[in-house]
């Protein structure tokens, strides 16, 4: 019985998404509820699963196309039974070039010179190689198992090599950026998909390489830009002596790891005595909404986090009733869960401070940008050691410059600077965090 695959409900105020990885080609055999295709929206990653054990018929819609909730982008066959890919040059199949291996190759696969088993192709890249006069030995592959997908070849062809030269003129084909075996293949949406071999080009030649923006990149941009034109944004700074909170962890790590099997860090400090300062400067937790402020009883942490497909700030929920262990592996989970794109529309909603740490990156110095509709943005920096005077004394000390970027409109420049030296006077004595004083 065939049944169509359609795009799910989609999260509140998104209308749309791009099609994103495609995991099993046409033909290929699935299991019920294993992921089909991967759909990128404005904020987060979906998967698309399959809702029954079968062979996947029909892909409708290729990598890069947008679509809306309830559009077929797949007829799935269910049943036990298995079957070959098309070997026709259908384009459907390219969209999933990368996502893994049929069960069978159709006949008439190439083979190695040396009589041994050529690499798999799909039925896109076999084609792409007809033309080109490639054999699979001259392309290497990139995909599961090393499956050669269609950007692979185009990458052969793109680098020039003797069959590739003898290919008839007028049969050229605009190169894409080939995925890398180890990473999400958004068939050349991604803004990390640049080819960075192809970049190098030869020595002279003045190389160039197009490649769409990304929706989560784009959203990221629109609220950039909305930050700097639609606040009064004004940043503040101070240093912090590290020793105090490096002697501390120093003295409880390996007692920390063990009991709470997490590793103790910078970051539980700084949310902590982020929270206590916001309870001492509310107006640094407020917001501004349609000309009133919005005060926050509740304090929700925004931590910015790095992902391949841009800058995510998923929230710790009541921060201020969270253990320096559940900051902690809190943190590490939305991190590696970041890294997968798997964080939830609901983990990235909402918010009254945000937190970012440029100085995992090795930055010095910064103005971080404020997160609409927050009021402010505290940015902690790289630790370097320097000489300051302590106790009238030059001494070697571990230093971090800390930034809090604010909404002048909102905040005033007293609270703004107490607040920063509150964070700053808790860090370099711990206990005061702990005694709350």
């Amino acid at each position: 019985m065939a049944i169509e695959v359609k795009v799910p409900e989609l999260p509140e105020s998104v209308a749309e998404a791009t099609v994103g990885e495609w995991q099993k080609n046409k033909g290929d055999r699935v299991e019920r509820d294993e992921n089909l295709v991967d759909l990128e929206t404005d904020k987060v990653m979906l998967e698309v699963p399959a809702t029954a054990a079968g062979v996947l018929k029909e892909i409708k819609v290729q990598a890069g196309d947008t679509v809306t909730a309830g559009d077929v982008i797949a007829i799935l066959e269910e049943g036990e039974g298995g079957g070959e890919p098309e070997s026709g040059g259908d384009e459907s199949t390219a969209v999933g070039e990368s996502g893994g291996k049929a069960e069978s190759e159709p006949a008439g696969a190439e083979t190695e010179e040396a009589g041994g088993e050529a690499p798999a192709a799909s039925p896109a890249a076999r084609k792409l190689m007809d033309e080109h006069d490639l054999k699979a030995a001259d392309v290497k592959g990139t995909g599961k198992d090393g499956r050669i997908t269609k950007a692979d070849v185009q990458q052969a062809v793109e680098s020039g090599g003797d069959a590739a030269k003898a290919a008839p003129a007028g049969d050229e084909t605009k190169p894409e950026p080939a995925p890398e075996s180890t990473a999400k293949s958004e068939a050349a949406i991604s803004p990390e998909s640049a080819d960075r071999e192809a970049l190098s080009g030869a020595e002279g030649e003045r190389v160039e390489q197009r490649v769409p923006m990304t929706r989560i990149r784009a959203r990221i941009a629109e609220r950039l830009l909305e930050a700097t034109q639609s606040t009064a944004m004004l940043t503040t700074f101070n240093e912090i002596d590290m020793q105090a909170l490096y002697d501390v962890r120093d003295r409880y790590k390996d007692r920390f790891e063990k009991k709470h099997d997490v590793r103790l860090g910078f970051m539980s400090f700084f949310v902590k005595a982020a929270v206590e300062a916001l309870k001492r400067y509310p107006v640094v937790n407020a917001s501004i909404d349609a000309g009133d402020i919005v005060y926050h009883g509740y304090y929700d942490i925004g931590i910015a986090v790095s992902s391949p497909r841009g800058l995510l700030v998923p929230i710790l929920r009541d921060a201020d009733q969270m253990s320096y262990a559940d900051v902690e592996s809190t943190i590490r989970d939305l991190g590696k869960r970041a890294q997968e794109s798997k964080i939830t529309m609901d983990e990235l909603t909402g918010g009254t401070f945000t937190i970012t740490n440029g100085g995992v990156f090795g930055s010095l110095l910064s103005t971080p940008i404020l997160n609409p509709p927050q009021s402010a943005i505290l940015g902690m920096h790289a630790v370097n050691e320097r000489p300051v005077v302590v106790d009238g004394e030059i001494k070697i000390r571990p230093i971090m410059m800390v930034a809090l970027s604010y909404d002048h409109r909102l905040i005033d420049g007293r609270d703004a600077v107490l607040f920063l030296r509150t964070i700053k006077e808790m860090i370099e004595d711990p206990a005061r965090v702990l005694l709350q004083i």
